[in-house]
């Protein structure tokens, strides 16, 4: 082999070296930036269940907590909470509930992914209670509320006002979970 030749191999392995590694970065990404948000707070995730002992109440102030669902655009769901706004007192445990329906004629299993802004209020949003820390499974056309009980840590910042939870639901990964919604089938796509 010509000294060009083997220069030339050693470039190839290198790049298909550098592709694999890129390929698997890629697949690493998004635990990675979970767990990155899951710590910091970053990008108003939230951590998981929350008890709420030994908190007072603070009566003398109020935050505004908003609540917006979302789908995923290939979930054939409905998905909608229950009250769109409460005003709540930091400390104080809510109780509110998100309303889910399966419209298609298969079981279907879906994961609730949390957001809170702004983003420094989102380690001092605490939920006790929530249908996103498991997947949920639904039967054909069935409907049911999911229940959020949650409070707001005293020690939010004061000039955070308004605090926005925003639930976006997708599809579990299981192959066998996935369906279509009527009108998707008919249509063949």
């Amino acid at each position: 082999m010509t000294a060009a030749g083997s220069s030339n191999a050693r470039l190839v392995k290198r790049l298909l070296l550098a592709v694999t590694a890129m390929f698997g970065f890629g697949f690493a990404m998004v635990p990675l930036y979970n767990v990155f948000c899951d710590l910091t707070g970053l990008n108003g995730k939230v951590g998981g269940r929350v008890e709420a002992v030994g908190v007072e109440a603070d009566l003398n102030r109020t935050v505004m907590v908003e609540f917006v669902a979302n789908l995923n655009q290939t979930m054939p769901w409905e998905f909608r909470p229950e009250v769109s706004r409460m005003e709540v007192h930091p400390g104080k445990v809510y109780r509110t509930s998100f309303y889910a329906q399966n419209r298609t004629d298969r079981i279907m299993v879906g994961q609730a992914i949390p957001s809170v802004t702004p983003g420094t209020a989102a380690q001092h949003f605490k939920k006790t209670e929530c249908f996103c820390f498991t997947e949920q499974k639904f039967e054909p056309g069935e409907g049911r509320d999911m229940p959020l009980l949650f409070m707001i840590d005293p020690d939010l910042p004061e000039d955070v006002v308004r605090v926005t939870l925003s639930y976006t639901f997708y599809r579990s990964d299981d192959p066998s979970d996935v369906a279509t919604a009527p009108e998707d089938r008919a249509s063949g796509s």
